[in-house]
């Protein structure tokens, strides 16, 4: 018996390999190319299809239950908040309509008083030239006072004349 080298030994195996997944992946191809729903091999699928299908119905039921559940619970909470904004956005506005309502009046009584003001500023400014008039006719009056004084003392302090009695 002749003896094989080891290296070959491995090389034949290798390659015996390589065919018997040859044979393997050519027989599926076959058998591919001749199925048919009523082959017994074409049943098996058929029936194993029906089933994965099946079950990815239920899981996607189950998924998307989950999914509407979770997302019917994000809009119950977004409808909640949205009616809290809405509630306090109607409360700022009530408020916002107040203030405005309050500075409208605040202007009103602003314009009201300033023209009081330039009323009773114009009334002082009359009162004072009355004042001045007043008082200019006063010094005026002192002054003639002061001067028909002066003239009498000076009359009075002239010599008069003394009138001889014959």
């Amino acid at each position: 018996m002749a003896m094989v080298p080891l290296y070959k030994y491995e090389r034949y195996k290798n390659l015996a390999e390589e065919k018997e997944k040859k044979i393997k992946e050519l027989q599926e191809n076959v058998a591919a190319v001749n199925f048919t729903p009523s082959s017994k091999h074409g049943k098996m699928l058929m029936a194993k299809c029906r089933t994965l299908q099946e079950e990815n119905e239920e899981i996607g039921a189950m998924a998307s239950e989950g999914k509407i559940h979770e997302l019917g619970m994000k809009i119950a909470v977004l409808k909640t908040q949205n009616n809290e904004l809405r509630n306090q956005f109607d409360g700022l506005y009530k408020h916002m309509d107040g203030l405005t309502n309050d500075v409208e009046r605040s202007n009103e009584m602003v314009s009201i008083l300033q023209e009081e003001l330039e009323a009773k500023d114009v009334e002082l400014a009359r009162l004072k030239e009355m004042l001045s008039q007043k008082e200019a006719t006063e010094d005026d009056a002192v002054v003639e006072e002061r001067e028909e004084a002066a003239n009498d003392m000076n009359a009075s302090s002239d010599p008069q004349p003394i009138k001889a009695e014959s």
